[in-house]
């Protein structure tokens, strides 16, 4: 069996990383650079680095952040924010990125995935996805909208109709991030992942609302997803790594541990 993913992910504006409740980004959460090198050294499966209002700003992704913080680790780097062209895929992946994450400029520009998957490999194009829950339907399933520009914009695009476009077009993996959950930390959306599970067949990293050791397990297990995401909880030590991935093993769940 594959082992699960613990993820951390850095959401920086003007060079802090920042978390909020639903996108809002309103609290400073330390530097990057140093978090980058902690999630290292406590045994991170992987990183993600956003740079959370390139895209609505219309400028490129800092780079010279980027290969700041990939100095620091060893682990796998997912980078994305601010990108609209393909040009700004080679340039990310050329610039210490392992993996790049389109999440707007794939919704306005769809064959800039096709593109990138053919150029550099579909294990190197992360679609990511801003999803928010449409008001409920008597007698019809949950269903998602995606928005664009860092969670501002609605596009009326179905989210599940959405992901399997992205999967079609070369996408090997998908982060789902709930707006509805985000920072909320009450908990993954489920339904969401589960959803998309039943209509992809790569790996799905899910994000938005880890508070507890018991959301991490449920998304990991009931949600179907094949790693989990957050941000908070470990930007602010209610839970480090080494103790996530201790819970889920004394739980069944297989997952990788390091020498820290």
């Amino acid at each position: 069996m594959l082992a699960k993913r613990i993820i951390p992910c850095l959401d920086v504006k003007d060079g802090r990383n920042v978390r909020g409740v639903r996108f809002s980004a309103d609290r400073d959460a330390g530097d990057p650079v140093e978090l980058a090198s902690r999630y290292d050294r406590e045994g991170a499966d992987e990183l993600v680095f956003y740079d959370i209002t390139a895209s609505a700003d219309g400028r490129a992704i800092v780079m010279d952040l980027v290969r700041q913080v990939s100095e620091q680790v060893f682990i796998p780097l997912t980078v994305g924010g601010g990108i609209r062209t393909f040009e700004d895929v080679r340039t990310i992946l050329k610039g210490s990125a392992d993996k790049v994450s389109i999440n707007s400029a794939a919704v306005r520009d769809p064959e800039i995935v096709n593109r990138s998957a053919e150029s550099f490999g579909s294990q190197c194009i992360v679609g990511a996805i801003d999803a928010l829950r449409r008001p409920p339907a008597d007698g019809h399933d949950p269903s998602w909208e995606i928005y664009v520009d860092g969670g501002r914009t609605a596009t009326g695009i179905d989210a599940l109709e959405w992901v399997t476009e992205l999967v079609e077009r070369g996408a090997g993996e998908l982060v789902l991030n709930s707006i509805d959950a985000d920072g909320t930390r009450d908990g993954y959306d489920l339904a969401l992942n589960q959803a998309v599970a039943r209509r992809v067949g790569v790996p799905i990293v899910a994000s938005g609302g880890a508070g507890r050791l018991e959301h991490i397990h449920e998304v990991l297990t009931e949600g179907q997803a094949s790693a989990a995401l957050a941000a908070s909880i470990f930007h602010f030590e209610i839970y480090t790594i080494p103790r996530v991935k201790e819970y889920l093993a004394e739980r069944g769940v297989t997952v990788r541990h390091y020498e820290t």
